[in-house]
C-alpha cells in the first residue's frame, strides 16, 4: 500500500475519534435504540435483547403461528447490484419495479441488443438510455389492439423453450420501450410511473417524488453524479463508482453510509446552532464536534463490525500460505476505494469517517450482517397470466407476446437482485433448525426484509433464521458458519457433534 498522508495520516490524527465510533453502544443505548426502531416501524410482536455471548437478538414478544408473518423490516442501506440493472428498472430506494411492462420488457431487449456491459466505462451512456415518453402508463379502452394490429412486423413465432434468443426488430423494440405500442392485457399488471433523480444523473429513477426526495436526502445527493449533484468532484464520483462496479459493489454501500452519516450530522449541526444562538453561547466552526458526529452514526453503531479484510473468507483458490497476502490486497483494494470517495465528497467535519479503520469497519459490517434484496419481477407474472388465458384469448394474445418471450429467451423474467443492511434483521441469531427464514410472499413488491415463521413461535422464544442450507453435513455447516466468526452450538449440531 502507498503512503497517503490525506488518507492514512487521519487514522492517527483521529485515533480517539474513531475508537469513540467503532466503540460498541452500551447495552442501555442499544436497547433504546432499538425499541425506537420497532416502535416507529410499528412492528408487532417482537423484541431485540441482549443474548450473552452471542450479542443481541430478536425475540418473540407474541405468539406466532406456523406461515405467519413475524418481521417486515425497511432497509438502512441497500443497492441493487450493477449487472442486475441490465434486467429489471427499478425504484433506486424501496427497489420496487417502476414504469410499465412494455419499459421492462422492451428496455431489456435494447439494451441486450446493443451488447450492453455495465462494467465498462464506454457503455455507462447507453445503460442510461430512458425515453422521455416512457412513463406514459395510462390505458385506453382500445390498449388491446394498439399491439395487435402491428404483430405483423415481430417476424415468426419461435418456441419460447428454446434457448436460443430470437432478436427483434430494433424499431419495434424502441416503440415497445417509448409506448407507442402497448402489449395486450399489460393494464392489468400497472406499475408506478417512472420519477427521475432531480440532480439530473440519469442512473437513479424512482416510484414516486417521495422516494427521490427520501433517497436525495437520505445520501444521493452527495453520490449523485448529474450537474445538480453536491460532490465535490463528479470526475472522481464517477472513478469511485466504476471501481466499485469493477471490483466490489459494497463499496457502493459503504458510500452510502459516510454520505448518510454526513448529511445526519449537518442537520444535526444547524439545530445544534441554532439553540447555541438562542444561548448567545459562542461557537467554533470548521471542526467536528464528536458529540454530534457520534449522534450522526448511532443508526451504524448499533451493527456488528470487523474489518473487511480479516473477517472475509479465503477463497477456496487460495492457498493458506498466500492468506496474509491475500488479506493485504483486500485492504490495498478498500484503501483505493477510500481514497477515491474521498476525492468525491470529503467533508472536513466529519473527517474521521473517512479514516481506513473506519471503511474497513463499515464494509466488514455489511460483509456480515447483510441480506440478499430480491424483488419478483412483474414481467414473469404477466407472461403466466397469458400463459393461463382462456382459449382462444390466449392464442389471440400469444400471437403478440410469444416474439417478445423467444427474444428476451429462457431468463425472460429476472428478479431485482442486490444487497442491503436491514436493522432489526441483522439482530437475528442462526440456527441450524431456525424457527423462522426470509421469504418474499406474493404482496411483497419491495425490498424490505419479510420474516416469516417456519413453525410455532412461542412468546418468549428466540427467533432464529439459518445462514446456511442447514440440511448440508454437521462439517461443512461448521466450516461455513466460521466464516462468520462462531461455532454453533443448536440443538442439531449438538447432537450431531460427535
Amino acid at each position: 500500500m502507498e503512503e497517503d498522508d490525506t488518507v492514512c495520516s487521519i487514522d492517527a490524527r483521529f485515533a480517539n475519534e474513531v475508537s469513540a465510533l467503532l466503540n460498541p453502544p452500551h447495552p442501555l443505548h442499544l436497547q433504546e435504540y432499538f425499541d425506537n426502531v420497532i416502535s416507529r416501524r410499528q412492528c408487532r410482536g417482537i423484541k431485540v435483547k441482549q443474548n450473552g455471548e452471542l450479542g443481541k437478538g430478536l425475540y418473540a414478544d407474541l405468539d406466532f403461528k406456523e406461515g405467519e408473518l413475524v418481521l417486515k423490516d425497511q432497509m438502512l442501506v441497500g443497492i441493487q447490484h450493477c449487472s442486475n440493472k441490465i434486467d429489471c428498472l427499478v425504484c433506486s430506494f424501496c427497489f420496487r419495479f417502476i414504469g410499465s411492462i412494455e419499459l421492462q420488457i422492451g428496455r431489456r431487449l435494447y439494451l441486450q441488443d446493443l451488447g450492453v456491459s455495465v462494467n465498462h466505462e464506454s457503455d455507462l451512456e447507453t445503460f442510461k438510455h430512458i425515453p422521455e415518453d416512457c412513463c406514459r402508463t395510462d390505458s385506453s379502452d382500445g390498449e388491446d389492439n394498439s399491439l395487435m394490429n402491428n404483430h405483423d412486423n415481430l417476424g415468426n413465432c419461435a418456441s419460447s423453450s428454446s434457448k436460443e434468443r430470437f432478436p427483434l426488430p430494433r424499431e419495434v423494440v424502441e416503440s415497445l420501450m417509448n409506448g407507442e405500442l402497448v402489449l395486450p392485457y399489460s393494464k392489468e399488471f400497472s406499475l408506478p410511473p417512472l420519477v427521475r433523480c432531480a440532480g439530473g444523473c440519469g442512473e437513479a429513477y424512482y416510484c414516486s417524488k417521495s422516494c427521490a426526495e427520501a433517497d436525495w436526502e437520505l445520501s444521493h445527493c452527495l453520490l449523485c453524479t448529474g450537474e445538480s449533484s453536491k460532490s465535490l468532484c463528479r470526475e472522481a464520483l464517477l472513478e469511485f463508482i466504476q471501481h466499485a462496479n469493477d471490483t466490489n459493489d459494497i463499496f457502493l454501500l459503504a458510500a452510502k453510509v459516510i454520505s448518510s452519516t454526513i448529511l445526519r450530522y449537518r442537520k444535526l449541526k444547524v439545530t445544534h446552532l441554532e439553540e447555541r444562538e438562542k444561548c448567545a453561547a459562542p461557537n467554533v466552526s470548521g471542526h467536528s464536534d464528536i458529540s454530534l458526529l457520534l449522534e450522526a452514526w448511532k443508526p451504524i453503531s448499533m451493527g456488528h463490525k470487523k474489518r473487511w479484510w480479516d473477517c472475509v473468507a479465503l477463497p477456496d483458490d487460495v492457498d493458506s500460505s498466500d492468506e496474509a497476502a491475500f488479506r493485504m490486497q483486500l485492504k490495498d483494494l478498500a484503501f483505493k476505494s477510500l481514497q477515491l470517495l474521498k476525492a468525491a465528497i470529503f467533508s472536513k467535519e466529519c473527517e474521521p469517517l473517512f479514516s481506513l479503520e473506519i471503511y474497513g469497519q463499515i464494509i466488514g459490517m455489511f460483509e456480515l450482517n447483510n441480506l440478499d434484496l430480491v424483488v419478483a419481477s412483474p414481467v414473469e407474472d404477466y407472461f403466466l397470466y397469458i400463459d393461463d388465458l382462456p382459449y382462444p384469448e390466449k392464442q389471440e394474445a400469444e400471437k403478440v407476446t410469444r416474439p417478445f418471450l423467444d427474444a428476451l429467451g429462457d431468463d425472460y423474467s429476472v428478479c431485482c437482485q442486490g444487497t442491503a443492511f436491514f436493522p432489526l434483521q441483522s439482530c437475528i441469531n442462526h440456527s441450524c433448525c431456525p424457527n423462522a427464514k426470509a421469504f418474499k410472499r406474493e404482496e411483497d413488491k419491495d425490498g424490505q426484509a419479510i420474516i416469516i415463521a417456519l413453525k410455532p413461535i412461542c412468546k418468549g422464544e428466540e427467533v432464529t433464521i439459518s445462514y446456511v442450507d442447514e440440511d448440508l453435513p454437521f462439517e461443512e455447516r461448521q466450516a461455513l458458519l466460521a466464516d462468520y466468526g462462531f461455532k454453533c452450538k443448536c440443538p442439531k449440531c449438538l447432537g450431531e457433534e460427535q
